[in-house]
């Protein structure tokens, strides 16, 4: 969703329905508080068209996690007149004024279409070249190269781990491009094969695993005139570029060490491409930007976000040329963008929690110089989790909750609302209603959901639903989090689920004390977590515990089984990493650190090496996979399963044909009478 630098209307994607799965193009006009369909993918794909999508496209899908069809993204000018989007790979421009839609000519497959700031040119990559579309229809190649280069694409790593999906950006007058070359050379060759397919061949993919060489990242200025200037920092130690932002005052850059315990904010001078350090980020396990940062002010004081660890703080706050601009009372999570202020300072919008994880707000921040220190406003206050987009002096609110399906949405011009949209998400004929709640000790964020059915005093098996990795949390006040949870606890469990220490929304050192030491520090909150629970809802049986989890939490569910048999008697592991050498280099050396320097961590960490360690006592597993997944390689549930039966482990493999790590297309709801049937049978 966005909102026009003015405010005068609101662009998104939508859906035709409940049961739609392609997302369309609309527009609310805030003025009237009407609503208008903008793009209908399956008219502009009418006739017959091929819907494939090019193989940089489904790449990014896959890292952005969307599983839609139909529009998947979308961008606009300044103010919003001009909207593009692909489409089949190929390239669509929205006036969004007069709703007319029509298809560009290009080369080539489409990706990440981008009108300038200006709305005049439109810029994309195809094949890896990145291309300009002028005023007039000329198609001019801005830059590209063979030989496993590409331009103004985000690299795996970035999109994957360092939440970078772009690899280009536009000067404000719509005259340069601030694009990246990604040189993949030196980066590890894997190959994935679909065995249910063996007349097709094996897909190449560049995979830096953990220890192994980066993709090379550099940065350069193209002016269309065909001006080319190179940006300047030292790459050998800071090799990670992980955003980028050019707005007034010229683009800033934040760029990490390997190890992510120390990074930079730059600045560059557009003319020579040299940089000036404005802000350092350090931390002796990891730094953490906060998302939306850095940005220029209009007084020339650049924004920060990043931890405060000092003074007795233990918090996530903003900064403006080192002044503290939040209070911190307040984990801030986004910086959503900028709102007219006082004092002819803009104030903020920004997406924090305050005291309880599982919710978020929206906040207003007070940039102006002066006035006492931090000054915020909460613009939401109603248990939920809100999030939000801003343009001029409009702020649109969406709101998900524990009280209804689907999202709320509201649109504000200062105090006023103008326009709202109930949630068009179905009712479920049994909402989920988890006792959302810290668990005692270390007031971990927990919740139980128990059956719809249930009779105080009957005891009931327990299926720990786990993820449990850094970067995102299930405890949250949403609805949408808990309806699989309830048909869970409706089949007959108690549910519990517990975002253990390493995971956001605390504190900094909430999320940190996992440095090295992942495995003890998870798997013991969940243990102690699921204790305590348990104490105070006397129904749940733990001697009756079942653990089930995807990707991280595959690995959790799998780590639980293996090392605490005694509680946990079968788990459920899909996509799991069980080997930390064979996962990408970001993820696992932010946490693990590098596997050459600390090869007994990475041992401790191993699924398969600890399945190759005696044990008394053994739980049946149940691993899933998908077999084209290019995060976490089908690999590693192969290798586990080998150890397994080499050490007479009771387990079993379910192989998904054609299916990434999202499971996506319905596999993952096929598999939940799969997984019933397994714990029915084991607990």
């Amino acid at each position: 969703m966005s909102v026009a630098s003015d405010g005068s209307r609101v662009v998104f994607l939508r859906s035709d329905g409940p049961e739609a799965t392609a997302d369309a193009l609309w527009v609310l006009d805030v003025g009237t508080a009407s609503e208008r369909l903008v793009a209908d993918p399956a008219a502009l794909l009418a006739g017959g068209a091929d819907e494939g999508l090019p193989a940089e496209e489904r790449a990014l899908r896959e890292r952005l996690r969307l599983s839609a069809a139909g529009i998947g993204s979308y961008a606009t000018d300044n103010a919003a007149r001009v909207c593009t989007f692909p489409l089949a790979g190929r390239l669509f421009r929205a006036d969004l004024a007069r709703g007319e839609v029509t298809e560009v000519a290009t080369v080539g497959p489409v990706v990440d279409p981008r009108p300038d700031p200006t709305g005049t040119r439109i810029a994309y990559v195809t094949g890896g070249h990145l291309h300009v579309v002028h005023p007039d229809g000329t198609d001019a190649m801005l830059a590209g190269e063979e030989g496993g280069v590409t331009w103004g694409l985000a690299e795996f790593i970035a999109a994957e781990e360092l939440d970078r999906f772009r690899g280009y950006w536009w000067a404000p007058d719509g005259r340069s491009v601030l694009a990246t070359r990604v040189d993949e050379s030196r980066v590890p060759r894997w190959h994935l094969h679909d065995p249910a397919r063996p007349e097709q061949a094996p897909t190449e993919v560049a995979y830096p695993h953990a220890g192994a060489a980066n993709a090379e990242v550099t940065l350069h200025l193209l002016d269309l005139d065909g001006g080319w200037v190179d940006v300047h920092w030292d790459r050998e130690t800071y090799p990670y570029l992980v955003s980028v932002h050019w707005a007034e005052g010229g683009p800033l850059i934040t760029v990490l060490r390997r190890l992510q315990q120390h990074g930079l904010v730059l600045s560059v001078d557009p003319r020579t491409g040299e940089t000036q350090v404005h802000a350092e980020l350090a931390d002796p396990r990891w730094v953490e930007p906060v998302a939306g940062t850095p940005s220029h002010l209009p007084d020339g004081r650049v924004l920060v976000g990043g931890e405060l660890a000092h003074d007795g703080y233990d918090a996530r706050c903003l900064f403006a040329d080192g002044t503290l601009l939040t209070p911190p009372s307040l984990y801030v999570r986004r910086v959503v963008g900028r709102m007219p202020g006082g004092s002819g300072s803009p104030d903020l919008l920004v997406e924090a929690s305050e005291g309880e994880p599982s919710e978020q707000h929206l906040y207003r921040v007070r940039t102006a110089i002066g006035g006492g220190g931090a000054e915020i406003r909460a613009l939401t206050t109603a248990p939920g989790w809100h999030f939000g987009a801003v343009g001029g002096d409009v702020v649109v609110i969406g709101t998900a909750s524990l009280d209804h399906a689907g999202t709320q949405w509201t649109v504000w011009r200062g105090d006023k609302q103008t326009a709202g949209q109930p949630p068009r998400a179905p009712s479920p004929p049994n909402p989920p209603s988890p006792a959302v709640e810290r668990a005692p000790a270390r007031r971990l964020p927990a919740a139980v959901v128990s059956p719809r059915s249930h009779v105080s005093g009957r005891r009931l098996p327990v299926l720990v639903d786990v993820y449990g990795g850094p970067g995102h949390q299930e405890v949250v006040a949403a609805r949408s989090r808990w309806l699989e949870r309830q048909w869970w606890a409706d089949a007959g469990f108690a549910v519990v689920t517990v975002d253990n220490r390493g995971t956001p929304g605390v504190a900094p050192s909430f999320e940190k004390v996992i440095h090295r030491r992942v495995a003890d520090v998870a798997l013991t909150d969940q243990v102690e977590a699921l204790t305590a629970l348990a104490g105070k809802h006397t129904d749940l049986d733990l001697d009756r515990v079942a653990v089930r989890g995807w990707s991280f939490g595959g690995w959790l569910a799998g780590l639980a089984v293996l090392r605490r048999p005694d509680l946990f008697k079968c788990g459920i592991a899909g996509a799991p990493v069980t080997d930390w050498h064979l996962y990408d280099t970001a993820y696992t050396e932010r946490y693990l650190g590098l596997p050459e320097e600390n090869g007994d961590v990475y041992a401790h960490h191993s699924l398969v090496d600890l399945a190759a360690e005696p044990s008394d006592v053994t739980r049946p597993l149940l691993l899933i996979h998908g077999l084209a997944d290019d995060n976490v390689v089908a690999a590693h549930t192969l290798r586990l399963s080998a150890a397994l039966l080499a050490a007479g482990r009771p387990h079993s493999v379910i192989p998904l044909t054609g299916a990434t790590h999202m499971a996506a297309g319905g596999v993952a709801e096929k598999l939940l009478a799969l997984e019933l049937d397994f714990l029915r049978r084991n607990v």
